[in-house]
Parts: structure tokens; C-alpha cells; sequence
């Protein structure tokens, strides 16, 4: 082969790689928060090539405490955005018209843990005390199961005084409050890794006191749906999001490593992201991505039950389709 033949077909290779790049569709999926185990599904996807073999350029977006997916997606910061169905559902009858197109995680990580020395038992033992609470939409659930229990959040004897927790477990740490809203892949083992022992903590994980509702869901606009070429889009995105939730259930060190890759910002350890990764595969496992339309029923009645306070005043219409994900899993 002749050198200028070499570089004919070198030039031609490189040419057809610009065209396939610039020939993908490009999305952008905004993170419900920081570069975690949490999303690990989507960094693989990613990593591994599964976005690029449906013809996607995908970029994640880490997010954080100042940052609120909806707003990022409706100033069209996003494609699409995970997020919580109770803060999704509360931001829908708001006027912000989301949409659930898939739903990769099967169960709730969401709990309340507490300091077993403040004689907390059971729920009810919640009277009197200070519990500290995430707000920024991660306060429906709670809200809503204090409404369930009959328990008011304005302090007094007969209610809980809230503390609005920042993201971090220094209230519990500090003895500022009885409680703290805690993950069972995250902050809960931000308590044991401080020094307190298990045995030393009560938790009551929302779950297995039949107020879980459904966590980091994908959502999309409404109006977007209208265009068959970004449902197109998101089919492809879906398909190839759930491939990469499955290889990390299967792989969860790997897909921690993965993970670790892709953290800017260097304040992930190996050690907590493997163990986070560890977790997080309990919650998705049993899904294919499709959204139970039972574990939706199960969130929109735990929304709307309990007192005069609820979550959401009304029955929502049109919150989600399972249009993406029939076709996704075809």
C-alpha cells in the first residue's frame, strides 16, 4: 500500500467518524443530584457504548442542592430529568406539565433514622420530637406520611417540629434532632461510617410502612411528547438507559468504578460508591422500566391521603405514558 493511499483511507476513516458524531441525536439528561451509584445506570450506558449504539450523543448533567431538574428542563437546560413522583406530581398541578416515561427504579430507599436512646419505637413515638426533613421536593413523602399518621409538623406535644435538614446527617450527628431523613444507599451509612453503631439507631424505612412512593423516575414535557421524533429520541434513550441499569445490577463494582470516572469532582470513594452501587441494585431490581401502573396508583393515593394538608389536591391526568417504554422493550 502506498503512502498516499494510507492517507486517503486514514482521511476517508476519520472523515466518516465526524459524520457519525455529527449524525447523532444529542440529549441531555439532568442528574436529581451529584455524580453517584444513584445514576450509576445512565454513566454506564454511557461508558459502555449502549447510548452511542442507538445513535445517541447523551450528555449527564450532575446536579446538587442549588439545582431543580424541572426548572432546568422547562428553560430547556434538559431533554429529560430524573426525579422523585411526589415532587414530579406536586410540580405537575403547579402548571408544570411533567411527564413519567420510564421508571428504573422499582422500590424506595427513602427512610427515617433515629437515635434509638430517644425511645423512638414506632411512628407514633414521633410526637414531641424534632425530625429533620429534605425539602426542595424531597419533603412530600414525609409530609404526606405525617398526614397519614395524623401527626401535624408544627411542633407541640402532640406533633413533630421539623428541621429542615441540608444534605448531610449533622443533625443526628449533633443530637439536633431525634431523626433524620436518611437513603438506605447513602446517608444512612454516612451515620455508621461517623462512628454511631447499627445497633445504636432505629430506622423505619418508608417501604415497609406502605407509604413508599415512587423515586428517580425519568420525566419529560408534555408538549415534547407531541413530536414523534423526540419520542423516537427517547425511546432510544430508554432502551439503551435500561441495558446500562441491568449490566450494573449485574456488576455493581464495576459500575461503581464507572461511577468514580465520570466524578469531577473527586469527593466520591471507592469504598462508599461500591456499597452505594450495592444498594441502589436492590431498589431497581424487578424493573424493566416500565412503570407499574399498581406503584402508581400506590404513590398518587399516598399523595393525596391524609388530612386537609395533601401533597396533591386531585387526581392527576396524563402523568404518565407507557408509549416510551412499550416500544423501548419491544
Amino acid at each position: 500500500m502506498t503512502l498516499k493511499l494510507a492517507s486517503l483511507l486514514l482521511a476517508g476513516a476519520v472523515s466518516l467518524t465526524a459524520m457519525q458524531a455529527a449524525a447523532a441525536e444529542k440529549v441531555t439528561l439532568q442528574l436529581k443530584w451529584v455524580t453517584q451509584a444513584q445514576f450509576a445506570g445512565y454513566y454506564v450506558a454511557k461508558d459502555k457504548g449502549f447510548y452511542e449504539e442507538e445513535g445517541l450523543d447523551v450528555e449527564i448533567k450532575p446536579g446538587g442542592p442549588d439545582i431543580a431538574p424541572p426548572q432546568v428542563l422547562v428553560g430547556g437546560g434538559a431533554d429529560v430529568i430524573v426525579d422523585w413522583m411526589p415532587s414530579a406530581l406536586a410540580t405537575r398541578e403547579k402548571g408544570v406539565p411533567l411527564v413519567n416515561i420510564a421508571q428504573p427504579f422499582k422500590a424506595s430507599g427513602m427512610m427515617l433514622t433515629c437515635l434509638k436512646e430517644t425511645g423512638i419505637t414506632k411512628p407514633e413515638d414521633f410526637k414531641g420530637k424534632t425530625l429533620g426533613v429534605w425539602f426542595f421536593g424531597n419533603e412530600y413523602p414525609f409530609l404526606s406520611w405525617m398526614s397519614t399518621l395524623g401527626i401535624k409538623t408544627d411542633g407541640g406535644a402532640d406533633g413533630v417540629t421539623v428541621l429542615k435538614q441540608g444534605f448531610n446527617v449533622d443533625p443526628l450527628l449533633q443530637k439536633q434532632a431525634a431523626c433524620i431523613s436518611t437513603m438506605t444507599y447513602n446517608e444512612y451509612w454516612q451515620v455508621i461510617d461517623a462512628g454511631i453503631k447499627e445497633d445504636e439507631l432505629v430506622t423505619f424505612q418508608y417501604e415497609k410502612e406502605g407509604v413508599a412512593t415512587l423515586e428517580d423516575g425519568l420525566y419529560v414535557l408534555e408538549d415534547k411528547l407531541k413530536d414523534p421524533a423526540f419520542k423516537e429520541k427517547m425511546v432510544k434513550f430508554v432502551r439503551a438507559s435500561m441495558k446500562g441499569w441491568k449490566w450494573a445490577e449485574e456488576n455493581p463494582d464495576d459500575a461503581a468504578e464507572i461511577v468514580l470516572e465520570n466524578d469531577a469532582s473527586g469527593a466520591q470513594t471507592e469504598t462508599h460508591q461500591k456499597r452505594m452501587m450495592g444498594e441502589v441494585a436492590k431498589l431497581t431490581a424487578g424493573s424493566n422500566g416500565a412503570l407499574d401502573e399498581a406503584d402508581y396508583k400506590r404513590t398518587v393515593a399516598t399523595l393525596l391521603g391524609g388530612g386537609s394538608d395533601p401533597v396533591i389536591t386531585k387526581e392527576p391526568e396524563g402523568a404518565f405514558t407507557l408509549d416510551i417504554t412499550n416500544e423501548a422493550l419491544k
